[in-house]
């Protein structure tokens, strides 16, 4: 019988123990404070034994994991139960050390009860364990849903009473009526109608946008109301709403938020503005081999003064994969031909103002596996009823530097969370969807490759398709524009660059 497990010091102090039979605390700590002292240390056991129990042991760094258990006790069981909580351990603490052990003692306690019921082994392996403590309800889950749907009902019926609120005041003073005071805003009726109404609209204007808004083109005075215009009794109003869980941003998907780090423009916009994006799509197979990649750019031209509406752009093409080049009707093919210079055809005309016009864009398409800017390498090899996965990346694009990447990996559903051994980077487990996502801020020639072990329930077939995900501020294609001109006298210009680099589609089969 097991009697107890604990994490105790190399002096016999013990940080975290549980007991699975009676004892009383001296006894406990009795047992303990005597253990390093029957520890010979010449010997190579993991166990030590005295008149009444068997201590067996195994060191962790500056600790002891210690399972007391009574002397006819099976000592391989033992010795495999040992193996179990130590493996625990890791997976709640940081650091094997005294205050990490004590700032997560009642998780490990939780732990150490899924592995030992009233002193006796249970069948249980490390990723059932996280499953159990982690105790995943769906009556919980109903019951949040169904809270959330009274939630969202109660701030639509909240939006009805303001526009009310907002309709009684207007027609009050289009029949020349003094406005009624509002939710006892007493005497100063109109300044709280007004601050109501304010409030309402700054709730219908919040709620609509779902996508990144385009950015505004200066117009005339506008009339609409502006969140915070105001002042303070509107910031309030959404602070008091952010506290009470209201979302007044709309969140925008993950991928567009990263992608709109990237492609906000920069702050120091020239009067001529260029932006060159590039997308790839690319699809490999898990055991090598590209099947498809395709990849497109185009060079965007902003001009916002006329003063350099008649310009032209000398572009540096040091590409040699074999890029296919097209330029925009209008532009003159023989003089890019010749001089690797963009004007148009008629060089008395002038590019558009203040709109984007692509002027040079180009295309790649490859099965050639030394193209693949990142290759990545998922090996499932299945252990018992688990799998242990190793997947591992490496930047073959030298020159790149990707950043925010995410590495997607699927998991079988109601299995519990994977137990994570190595990983260069950080992991988010998604157990919503079932996803395992890899986190990497940045990959580049300093940091080119790294790998992740973890193992989960499961079959090889269950992790594809694997999905990646990044932006870059550099391009992929060595296309760039070097200098730009003007048309008459030949005179410099200065201009601004932004680069992008997206992911359409990414994914090993």
């Amino acid at each position: 019988v097991l009697l107890a497990a604990a994490v105790c010091t190399k002096a016999g102090k013990a940080i975290v123990s549980r007991q699975f039979v009676e004892m009383t605390r001296t006894r406990i700590e009795g047992l303990l404070a005597a253990f390093p002292k029957l520890m010979n240390t010449g010997k190579q056991h993991t166990f030590v034994e005295t008149e009444s129990v068997r201590y067996v042991y195994q060191p962790m760094e500056k600790l002891y994991m210690v399972l007391i258990t009574t002397k006819n006790s099976n000592i391989l069981e033992d010795l495999e139960t040992l193996r179990l909580f130590s493996r625990v351990i890791p997976e709640y603490c940081r650091a094997l050390e005294e205050n990490e052990i004590s700032e997560h003692c009642f998780d490990l306690i939780f732990a150490f009860d899924e592995i030992v019921a009233l002193g006796y082994r249970e069948n249980v392996n490390l990723a059932q364990i996280r499953t159990f403590t982690e105790m995943d309800s769906h009556e919980e889950k109903v019951f949040r849903a169904v809270r959330e749907t009274q939630e969202r009902e109660a701030k639509a019926e909240m939006r009805r009473k303001a526009k009310e609120l907002q309709q009684a005041r207007r027609d009050a003073e289009r029949h020349g009526k003094k406005a009624p005071g509002f939710g006892g805003f007493g005497s100063s009726a109109v300044s709280g109608g007004t601050t109501t109404a304010m409030i309402t609209e700054t709730i219908i204007e919040t709620e609509k946008p779902k996508v990144a808004p385009a950015p505004a083109r200066p117009s005339g005075p506008s009339k609409a109301l502006k969140l915070g215009a105001k002042g303070k009794e509107v910031d309030n109003f959404v602070d008091k709403l952010k506290s009470e869980g209201e979302n007044i941003m709309t969140s925008v998907g993950k991928h567009s938020a990263e992608a709109a780090k990237v492609l906000a423009p920069p702050i120091n916009m020239e009067s001529v503005h260029m932006k060159i994006e590039e997308k790839i799509s690319l699809t490999c197979g898990r055991d090598g081999g590209l099947q498809n990649m395709e990849l497109h750019g185009m060079i965007m031209l902003h001009i916002s003064d006329e003063k350099f509406a008649r310009i032209r752009l000398h572009v540096e093409n040091e590409d040699k994969r074999g890029v296919q080049l097209q330029t925009h009707p209008n532009v003159d093919k023989k003089l890019f031909t010749t001089e690797s210079q963009i004007g148009l055809k008629n060089p008395e005309k002038s590019f558009p103002i203040n709109s984007d016009v692509g002027v040079l864009k180009w295309r790649l398409q490859t099965t050639e596996e030394s193209f693949i800017p990142l290759t990545i390498n998922c090996w499932p090899s299945e252990s018992g009823n688990s799998c242990d996965v190793n997947i591992e990346y490496e930047l073959q694009e030298e020159s790149l530097e990707l950043n925010d990447v995410i590495i997607t990996i699927p998991l079988p559903s109601g299995v519990g969370a994977p137990v994570i051994g190595e990983i260069d980077g950080e992991y988010r487990h998604d157990s919503r969807r079932n996803l395992l996502e890899w986190c990497l801020p940045v990959i580049d020639a300093k940091n080119k490759s790294g790998s992740l072990e973890f193992s989960i329930a499961g079959q090889p077939n269950d992790f594809f398709p694997v999905q990646v995900s990044f932006v870059s501020k550099k391009n992929y294609c060595n296309i760039q524009v070097t200098k730009v001109t003007q048309v008459d006298g030949n005179s410099p210009v200065r201009f601004s660059t932004e680069t992008t680099f997206l992911v359409d589609k990414y994914e090993i089969l």
